[in-house]
């Protein structure tokens, strides 16, 4: 079994498979079953071993500099070609449409988003997208969506092709089983995957499961800078994992059908096999998943709060140095130590769009309201920060060392783009929560005009 990592033999082993370790790497794999399916020396042979078709996903312009062209290529059974037309269909309550509400410069928290019974209503993951909100275009290729999955039944006979961008799926209630084109991934809430442009996946659940979903148009994740930080920190590179290939032969009489997310609309076509055909790949492009318990933490440990930028995970980087389209950051178990220091987020107006969510616990600026499975959206200059029960805890207590998070797994999508929220988002959900602000409501005046620096 070929399974190549940089030209050396790697494999990891993780609780439900094996999985390639690394980022960006030049993976190969092929299905064991078929010992030799990748072609040596070339891409695409005459004839291919074991008559298989060669086929390349493209995740780059071809012109692209080395450091970021990105491809793939396939030996498949049947191409991908081989299709029916495709036609429009719904889009439920998945959307590019920002102009349908006017804007809300409030802050905003939603209660936990509900997830239907299967008794009530059968959902799989693509009719369980709902948009909450989002900037730019799909069209030119710069934006950014964030939705919310809700959903209780698997994808039987059909799968999901995003032609206008990247998924990053942070699951949230109930693991999923992700099957590619490059083989399986099992993702279980503290996971995260990375589903790049174009890449084709059925998504399979095991009771009622929610998540969220990070969707930006025109970039691909990346690993941040580390700067001063040095070569090792935040999330490792090593701690990524690529599914190995994995193929089925299966002829399907009553149709597959493959819906492809294109400008904004969905569309479905037919075809009479499983598009999970393909025996053996090799390249750069690939889909991932990262466990959050393996991000090597940063604090400070002498005095005042860090930036939440230390605790980037990925980053869609703009045109502009520095600013990104969207970073992935989350606020995961640690500890605090800074002495002199209000250790909990400072009082804040940020020029990004801030939307947070939660996938267990309690998020240490505000233990009470802001629950798994919710979500708030803090916009562009919009005021936030402890609400008054923690401003006043932390204020006065003892500055001990203490574990800060331990339970806990908040996480923050941040844009440089102004996001509008739509309607499902604001209206139609119905777990919009209007007392939010109230939350803030007791902070108090503490100011002292006849308070005088001591004279040590």
């Amino acid at each position: 079994m070929t399974q190549h990592v940089c030209c050396a033999r790697a494999r990891f082993i993780a609780q439900d498979g094996f999985y390639l370790s690394g980022f960006g790497n030049e993976f190969s794999s092929e299905d064991p079953r078929c010992p030799g399916a990748l072609p040596k020396g070339q891409n695409s042979p005459q004839v291919c071993p074991y008559g298989l078709y060669a086929e390349q996903l493209s995740g780059s312009a071809f012109t692209c500099p080395r450091p970021t062209n990105k491809r793939s290529w396939f030996y498949r059974i049947l191409p991908s070609v081989r299709h029916k037309p495709y036609t429009t269909v719904d889009n439920g309550n998945l959307t590019e449409t920002w102009d349908e509400m006017h804007p809300d410069p409030n802050q905003l928290r939603w209660l936990p988003f509900t997830i239907l019974k299967s008794s009530e209503k059968k959902v799989d993951f693509v009719t369980g997208l709902h948009t909450i909100c989002g900037a730019g275009d799909t069209k030119t290729r710069n934006g950014i969506s964030i939705h919310m999955f809700t959903c209780n039944t698997s994808m039987i006979d059909r799968c999901f092709n995003n032609s206008d961008g990247d998924f990053l799926i942070v699951p949230q209630q109930g693991k999923i089983l992700v099957t590619t084109e490059f083989g399986k991934m099992m993702v279980e809430p503290k996971e995260i995957c990375v589903i790049q442009q174009g890449m084709r996946f059925s998504v399979d659940v095991f009771g009622d499961t929610r998540g969220y979903v990070l969707e930006v148009y025109g970039a691909h994740f990346e690993l941040p800078d580390l700067g001063p930080i040095g070569a090792n920190g935040l999330a490792n590179p090593r701690d990524f994992l690529t599914p190995v290939a994995w193929y089925e032969d299966r002829e399907v009489a009553n149709g597959y059908t493959v819906i492809n997310k294109y400008q904004g609309k969905l569309f479905s076509s037919q075809q009479d096999f499983s598009p999970f055909n393909v025996v053996a790949w090799h390249g750069n492009y690939t889909p991932y998943k990262y466990h959050l318990s393996n991000f090597m933490v940063m604090n400070c440990v002498a005095f005042d709060h860090a930036d939440p930028s230390i605790f980037t995970v990925l980053t869609a980087k703009s045109t502009r140095p520095g600013v990104a389209i969207a970073d992935f950051v989350i606020f995961p178990p640690r500890w605090g130590v800074a002495d002199h220091t209000f250790r909990p987020p400072y009082y804040h107006r940020n020029c990004m769009s801030e939307f947070m969510g939660l996938i267990e616990g309690h998020y240490e600026a505000k233990e009470e309201g802001f629950q798994p499975g919710g979500g708030s959206l803090h916009s562009m200059m919009t005021p936030h920060g402890p609400d008054g029960a923690c401003f006043e805890k932390n204020s006065t207590a003892p500055l001990k060392p203490e574990r800060v998070a331990e339970g806990t797994m908040a996480f923050m999508f941040e844009s440089s783009f102004s996001m509008a929220v739509t309607k499902w988002g604001l209206e139609t959900c119905q777990k919009l929560d209007k007392s939010y602000y109230k939350c803030w409501e007791p902070l108090r005046k503490h100011f002292d005009p006849n308070w005088r620096p001591s004279k040590q």
